[in-house]
Formats: structure tokens, sequence, C-alpha cells
């Protein structure tokens, strides 16, 4: 079985027509939810779907899926998961990487000392921010720029970075 990875989240049902309201929890929102896209919603047992219609409206997008034409078909689907398989996701560019890739990460500084691994990832503002749970000490809270992620290797799930002067604060 292929692993899933989260793209939204089904809130509501909108109207009497099978269209449900989802927060999009995707960075390619527009691509993720175009007509003719795979997901699956999970539940028990999980739901193949194909989106037969999405729009935009106010934060969040309103979704129809082929095969379920009213309010009855969809209101099981309410509060699930809307999720990508693993083999349906779009390639990136060679220096994009989705979040799992990302989470788990080993980072290791610029004089070979390991950090520890990336707990999660923030969307604070105009870039991420990986955070680095430390036991006994403050998280570090690294940012995802070039000036900072000097590499990633995937294969030995590794980060080399150059931490900017004052980030990490162990003073007592």
């Amino acid at each position: 079985m292929s692993n899933l990875y989260h793209v939204g989240k089904i809130v509501n049902t909108h109207g009497i027509k099978g269209e449900l309201k989802v927060v999009p929890i995707t960075d390619f929102p527009a691509e993720r939810f175009a007509k003719g896209s795979p997901l699956v919603v999970e539940g028990t047992p999980n739901t193949p779907v194909t989106i037969a219609s999405a729009r935009p409206q106010k934060g969040l997008y309103l979704l129809t899926f082929k095969g379920y034409a009213d309010i009855n078909a969809v209101l099981p689907f309410k509060g699930q998961m809307l999720s990508v398989r693993e083999e349906d996701q779009q390639a990136l560019a060679e220096d994009e990487y989705y979040y799992h890739d990302i989470i788990g990460l080993t980072i290791i500084d610029q004089d070979d000392q390991v950090l520890g691994q990336v707990s999660e990832i923030l969307t604070p503002g105009p870039n991420d921010v990986w955070v680095i749970p430390r036991v006994g000490k403050a998280d570090i809270l690294l940012p995802f720029l070039n000036s900072v992620v000097q590499s990633i290797d995937l294969a030995t799930k590794t980060a080399r970075v150059d931490v900017p002067e004052g980030l990490i604060d162990d003073a007592d």
C-alpha cells in the first residue's frame, strides 16, 4: 500500500449537490484540486475519489467528486482528511522538497555538530522555519533560506546548515 499525504481537510458540505468545503493544506491547491485529480478520502475504509469540479472561495475550496452527486453521498466525508497517494504526487524541481521529505532530517551545522532532527515546519511568512527540538533547551527555529541551508541529502536524510550568529541562544 502506498503512503498517503494530507492535502486538505473536509470541514463541511455546501448545498445539496454533493459539494464539499475543504481547507487546503498544500502548497499546490490549484494543481492538487484540479478537475480529474485523484485523491483519497481517509476513513474506514479509505475512499479513492476523482475531482469533478473545484473552485476557491474565501480561503477554502469547494469540491465535488465524480460519482457523488448529492449531499447524502458526501455526508460521511465530513471531517475527514483528503490525501494524495505517493505515486500521484507531482514532480518537483531539483531544489524543491515536500514537507514529508524535510521532517525527520538530521541537521548538521558548519562545525559538523548534530543539532537534532526537524520535527515540524512552520510557515509564518515569506520563508518556512524548521523546528528542531532539543532536550532541556529551547527549540531551534531554523529559517529555510539559501544562506542558511547549504545542502540537503535525502539519501542520507541529512541537511548541512550555516547557523547565523545569535540564532541559537544557550545562555542560562
